[in-house]
């Protein structure tokens, strides 16, 4: 019969518990300084060889990633920067939830409503213009649709 033993709590020299300094992922985004996890996953996003701009948009816990690259790129390129961008991001726990496009279109989008919450304006239909985005990036799988009978 083993017994199981509990690791002992980290101590500083004087033999006191200190603090551990373990940062956990949040549960919803906007619970964070959404400046601060915005910018960070725009650095993080910009890091990937190929992109020369990245914006991002977050709503509940999801990101809204819009690279801009290169438009002289052949499709498959662009293709491979957007998952190396997907990859960089799901090692992040503020990224792992995000969806990313390189729609030249829905990354200006981003970028535009990205402005206007930085300089404080409301947006009248937000909420409408993400589901018009996200919409747009979601693709439509033949399995889902219903037969008509």
């Amino acid at each position: 019969m083993t017994s199981k033993q509990s690791s002992p709590s980290p101590q500083n020299k004087q033999g006191t518990p200190r603090a551990q300094s373990v940062r956990e992922h949040p549960r919803n985004l906007a619970s964070q300084k959404q400046v601060d996890v915005r910018t960070h996953l725009e650095k993080l996003a910009e890091k990937v060889p190929g992109v020369k701009k990245a914006n991002v948009v977050i709503t509940g816990n999801t990101a809204i990633v819009g690279i801009d690259v290169d438009g002289d790129l052949d499709r498959s390129r662009v293709g491979t920067i957007k998952y190396s961008v997907a990859e960089a991001l799901r090692k992040d726990p503020y990224g792992k939830n995000a969806i990313v496009t390189a729609d030249v279109d829905i990354s200006k989008r981003l970028a535009e409503i990205g402005n206007d919450i930085r300089r404080g304006h409301p947006i009248s239909g937000f909420a409408s213009e993400l589901a018009d985005i996200v919409g747009r990036i979601m693709p439509q799988v033949p399995s889902d649709t219903k037969a008509k009978r």
